[in-house]
């Protein structure tokens, strides 16, 4: 057999035997965790937020949809009135699903909320009553097993008693809870009596007169006028 002709460098000398490779160890990327997690920064949802957010105030708070959710940023508002819509059952009906919206969105406008937070409450409000009229009219399905239907009533008299704590927090939110007058000064005059205590009063209409109250106690003497009675502002 031929032999293989040896190659020659540029210089025209043989050229020399390989060097046996050598093994190396292949090491993987050092990479630093994001905010403790080991999942690439692509994959991270925190990474993907946006680090500055512009907002145009002009456009954002132009306050066209205030009466559905009570602020002046329409975002807002529409996020209000979007979680009130969806709170509806469906009917598969797409004329009776948008008259059943169209009558959420007049709601909110009777209900005429004042700020964000009353919105928010008028929408858990509405939420609250269509869950409670949903299980009221599961209650009342015929052929159903007894624990159903107590189940539902049970779960009806639970969202009652939830928007009932909702309509209490708007009332005390908008200053028409419950007012107290307390009374600290009393003048006797001779021969005549007087009840000291704490007079307590619903609603925004305060007090009536002494006279028409029931508890109150008249003066024995005719001629003298009753007791006066502090009342509040």
């Amino acid at each position: 057999m031929a032999s293989t002709p040896k190659r020659k460098t540029k210089a025209g000398s043989a050229q020399p035997k390989k060097a046996r490779a050598r093994p190396v160890k292949a090491s993987a990327p050092v990479t630093t965790p994001s905010s403790g997690s080991e999942q690439p920064e692509e994959n991270d949802p925190i990474a993907a937020i946006p680090r500055t957010i512009f907002l145009d105030l002009r456009k954002a708070l132009k306050g066209a949809l205030k009466p559905f959710g009570g602020s002046e940023a329409d975002d807002w508002n529409e996020i209000v009135a979007s979680q009130a819509i969806s709170t509806l059952w469906k009917t598969n009906k797409a004329a009776d699903d948008a008259k059943r919206e169209e009558g959420v969105l007049v709601g909110l406008l009777c209900m005429k909320p004042q700020d964000e937070f009353e919105g928010m409450l008028m929408a858990q409000m509405i939420g609250t009553h269509n869950a409670a009229m949903e299980c009221h009219r599961r209650a009342m399905l015929p052929e159903q097993p007894f624990v159903g239907r107590s189940e539902a009533l049970t779960q009806a008299n639970k969202l009652s008693r939830t928007f009932a704590t909702l309509l209490e927090a708007l009332n005390r939110h908008r200053g028409k809870g419950q007012q107290k007058v307390t009374v600290e000064h009393v003048h006797v005059h001779a021969g005549g009596q007087a009840v000291v205590g704490v007079v307590e009063a619903q609603g925004a209409g305060g007090l009536g007169k002494l006279e028409d109250q029931p508890h109150a106690m008249r003066s024995e003497n005719q001629e003298r006028e009753a007791v006066p009675v502090a009342r509040d502002a």
